[in-house]
């Protein structure tokens, strides 16, 4: 113990042996942590963002504009009202020093919905081009389905197909198509009919408007989820002669729903064919930039020749096949058009608790453009 009595020109050295201490380092500043992002879309075109983080002092908020930063906000609230649709990052950072901070990134999609605009905004193909005479077109104006179409009713199996060939869980019915406000609307849902779980409905034009080479152009809203297989395609009328593959099948357009991969966004198109005896297909896909094809109408195309037949997203072009080899004589002969909304199948597999009902096809109008 120190306790003896010392000069005083001793004492402060004293005290600083024995009793004294050097000063204590500052307490260093806590990183963040925690971040969380909720993002609400308002309508309009406007977002909100609500976010928390532990030990934030203050946050940093960017939108995703071409052109834009990151921008210090007060509280924990930003909001924000978009121009154009697309999609879009929303950077949040939550700071507790400027150099110290963490980050979270929600991506967005500015869509008709999100927008506010008319559902039925999208993209548009024109009526008549250089080299072509328009030659049958559905505009879909009445209130009725025209005579150029027929349903097909059941499961497939009084066709010896059960399943329509795919162990496809749908029963087709007509009360599941309606034309209004200038769409055909197909409608998928839960409904118990015959053996099956589901309703939707098949239309086609056999022996009654078929076609050899031009320009299709088929607008349509698709559906969405799991276990949802729309298509827009065309078989060869020689098929209640001699069968498929051999009469062919040309399909312009097919949705495999879900959200892996971006199934919900993604276009197929294919065909399908004899080969000297055996079963052949060829096929392509386009996937969209941003967003699902439920989102607004976009056109699906080919234009078909004596030479090739291309597949067309928005007149973007995606696929392509040759058609002059000799065992591809099915694509040079009238094929008719087919549209329906599966529900299930091989290809797509079945819905799951994911999968929202109904839903639906909403088709604008089928074109057909030949040369003279």
């Amino acid at each position: 113990m120190c306790r003896r009595l010392l000069p005083a020109a001793f004492l402060i050295l004293f005290l600083i042996g024995c009793g004294g201490s050097e000063p204590d380092d500052p307490v260093p500043t806590p990183n963040p942590s925690n971040l969380q992002v909720d993002v609400e879309f308002i309508g309009d075109g406007i977002v909100r963002v609500d976010f928390t983080a532990t030990n934030a002092l203050y946050y940093k908020v960017s939108f995703g504009d071409p052109g834009s930063s990151l921008e210090r906000v007060d509280g924990n609230t930003a909001t924000h009202q978009y121009s154009d649709k697309g999609q879009y990052s929303i950077v949040v950072q939550a700071h507790s020093t400027e150099d110290q901070f963490v980050v979270d990134t929600e991506r967005i999609v500015m869509n008709n919905e999100n927008m506010g605009l008319d559902p039925n905004t999208g993209y548009e193909t024109p009526d008549s081009y250089p080299g072509y005479n328009l030659v049958w077109r559905d505009e879909f104006d009445g209130t009725s389905v025209s005579d150029d179409w027929t349903f097909q009713i059941g499961d497939g199996c009084d066709q010896g197909i059960c399943g329509w060939g795919n162990d496809e869980l749908q029963y087709y019915k007509e009360e599941n198509t309606k034309v209004e406000n200038g769409f055909l609307t197909i409608t998928a849902k839960p409904e118990s009919a015959g053996t099956k779980a589901y309703t939707s409905s098949r239309l086609i034009t056999q022996g009654k408007q078929s076609f050899t080479y031009g320009r299709i152009d088929i607008r349509a809203v698709m559906p969405k989820g799991q276990g949802m297989w729309p298509a827009l395609w065309m078989l060869g009328e020689s098929i209640s002669e001699i069968g498929w593959p051999n009469c062919g099948e040309i399909d312009i357009m097919e949705m495999v729903g879900g959200t892996t991969n971006n199934n919900d966004g993604t276009v197929h198109g294919t065909v399908h064919w004899d080969s000297n005896g055996n079963y052949a297909n060829f096929g392509g896909k386009t996937e969209l930039e941003y967003g699902t094809l439920s989102d607004e109408p976009h056109v699906y195309s080919i234009i078909w020749d004596e030479q090739f037949i291309r597949w067309l997203l928005d007149d973007v072009e995606y696929h392509v096949i040759d058609i002059t080899p000799g065992d591809l004589e099915e694509f040079h002969q009238p094929h008719f058009f087919i549209m329906n909304v599966a529900v299930g199948g091989r290809w797509p597999g079945n819905p799951d608790g994911s999968t929202l009902f109904p839903q639906e096809m909403r088709v604008d109008y089928v074109r057909v453009f030949q040369k003279p």
